[in-house]
């Protein structure tokens, strides 16, 4: 499923010196491929944050509570709930709102966008990986917003591709995860409708946004045996659901599950 060799990192992008310097139009803007580069320097399987201190939010017992309230809403994935368990996300959210970070609620990130809820990214995380016993391979995460879900997604899968088309969050989620050296995380600037096709197949993908219909692109970037997670929107009223997509030899499968909301998917890069 994941025998095609990964791209280098970082991508070098050639293009004649002429050409360089000059400020690219909206229209190359909008259509430019993805530039990414890895979270340097981690370590896993041996991944851990640093040791937690005293009794605010640094203490493991606010992040097992966030658990055990998870686990009461119906989350049954012993990998997904101790990943949760394992990630600060305080951390990824602005000091202001820190204090709410382990509440069930989505928190502003900026430009518009938001840290889905604990409940949200591990439901979607448990459909993703529902039915295996081995940590899934490598898988594209559209919408890297301030990098939490690629950190939950980096303890239970063995390489994360996560794509940001908003530059300012980009920024942002390279700022939350450096300090905890990912070795196998790869965050992506780019237009995530495209998906990445350099690293494709794709053993998994998951989406933090929602539109009328999965592009084209993710499909075929989805290995044989993969499956996708993502919001899909009703044409009529926009309402959204989750929708699970299993890919086979003979073709698609879709499952549509429970109504979520999340932020609309748009393409090109801002």
């Amino acid at each position: 499923m994941n025998s095609r060799p990964r791209p280098g990192f970082p991508v070098r992008l050639d293009r004649p010196a002429a050409a360089a310097a000059r400020p690219a139009s909206p229209a190359a803007q909008r259509s430019a491929p993805a530039t990414l580069a890895p979270v340097v320097g981690l370590q896993r399987p041996g991944w851990a944050a640093p040791t937690p201190q005293g009794l605010g939010l640094d203490s493991q017992a606010v992040r097992l509570a966030m658990v055990k309230k998870l686990a009461a809403q119906g989350i049954k994935e012993a990998r997904v709930l101790e990943a949760m368990g394992r990630v600060e996300r305080h951390r990824f959210v602005d000091t202001a709102l820190a204090t709410q970070a382990y509440e069930d609620t989505s928190l502003p990130i900026g430009l518009g966008q938001t840290i889905s809820k604990p409940n949200v990214v591990a439901r979607m995380i448990e459909l993703l990986l529902a039915g295996r016993t081995e940590p899934m391979g490598r898988v594209l995460e559209i919408g890297t917003g301030c990098g939490y879900q690629a950190a939950v997604l980096s303890l239970l899968v063995k390489e994360v591709y996560s794509i940001e088309r908003l530059r300012g969050l980009h920024d942002k989620a390279r700022e939350n995860l450096r300090p905890l050296r990912l070795p196998n995380v790869h965050l992506l600037f780019g237009d995530g409708m495209a998906g990445f096709a350099q690293g494709a197949p794709y053993a998994g993908i998951i989406a933090a946004a929602g539109g009328e219909a999965v592009p084209q692109a993710w499909i075929e970037q989805l290995a044989v045996g993969g499956r996708l997670v993502a919001p899909v929107a009703s044409a009529a009223g926009g309402a959204q659901a989750l929708l699970v997509l299993d890919k086979t030899a003979a073709g698609v499968q879709h499952t549509l599950l429970e109504a979520v909301h999340f932020v609309p998917l748009k393409s090109g890069i801002a």
